[in-house]
């Protein structure tokens, strides 16, 4: 009989918000990073907002992000209350319910508005979600923007002995494949565990790693504590497994991801690889090449 050893990873550092700021009127967010400086530590993922939760007043107007362009990096936006009606100048449109996941290929370059849904705009509500920003190789910067909107029901479950679970939005656990189509190795759950309960989680070796906490009370390897709401812990890539204890019920989401070891160039909603490339980026822009809404 064959026995499987598996390592932990190493928890480098637990961190709170590096900064707290309004985009556009609509979305109040926590930054996890890259504002606490650990950029390198958990590529391919570029930026991290963890928007409310917040209370909106029913309004006439809807509240958001009005048009605005990306190039080089993909983003991800993960409802869990409120909605959020897209549209950009690939043509895509469309609502994002609770529990529903909006996966956008910026690529080499879209607009897109980002606003508070014409109901949730009616009748107010609280407005809590994430939004991911997923690098790019060099290789694909250029590519065709491409648009994945998963609605609930198509993102797998995997439930723990406990009764807390996991939302396999990208990557797998166990047999559940995630139902986001990525260009690189990564791994995106949304993970809700009971109070009192504990999982080891795989995790590949040679990953990125990080632990974000919405809310809660977990121990990350035992060497990790994330309480309260918005935080982070950040883990090795040594290693191939970490174990989540919860002392009440909590709710996190865990990234991992294969590194891009390439340079990064960013300037706001451009990121791509040299200065040349960002001065392209602008130009392009500025020219009207991205298209229109």
């Amino acid at each position: 009989m064959s026995t499987t050893i598996t390592t932990q990873k190493k928890v480098l550092g637990t961190y709170g918000p590096g900064s707290t700021h309004w985009v556009g009127d609509g979305f109040p967010v926590r930054n996890l990073f890259p504002s606490n400086g650990v950029q390198l530590e958990v590529s391919p993922f570029l930026m991290l907002d963890y928007a409310g939760p917040q209370y909106f007043k029913p309004a006439a107007q809807p509240r958001g992000v009005g048009e605005h362009p990306h190039r080089g990096f993909e983003t991800v936006t993960i409802a869990y209350q409120g909605s959020v009606g897209h549209r950009d100048s690939a043509g895509n449109a469309g609502v994002i319910y609770p529990g529903d996941v909006q996966w956008m290929t910026a690529a080499s370059g879209v607009l897109h508005e980002e606003m508070h849904e014409a109901e949730f705009t009616k009748n107010g509500g609280i407005f809590e979600m994430i939004q991911l920003w997923v690098n790019l190789p060099a290789a694909d910067k250029m590519s065709k923007p491409q648009y994945q909107a998963i609605t609930k029901e198509q993102i797998p479950t995997v439930s723990f002995p406990g009764g807390g679970h996991a939302r396999i939005i990208a990557g797998a656990l166990h047999e559940a494949k995630g139902a986001a189509r990525t260009f690189t190795a990564l791994n995106v759950w949304d993970l809700e565990l009971k109070a009192g309960e504990q999982v080891d989680l795989p995790v590949p070796e040679g990953h990125n790693t990080a632990v974000v906490l919405r809310k809660g009370d977990v121990s990350v390897n035992e060497t990790g504590k994330l309480s309260g709401e918005a935080r982070i812990a950040v883990l090795g890539r040594e290693g191939d497994t970490l174990t989540l204890k919860a002392t009440t019920d909590s709710h996190l989401v865990l990234l991992s991801g294969e590194p891009i070891n390439e340079p990064v160039a960013s300037y706001g909603p451009f990121v791509m690889n040299t200065r040349e490339e960002i001065m392209q980026a602008v130009d392009d822009f500025k020219s009207g090449r991205f298209g229109q809404l």
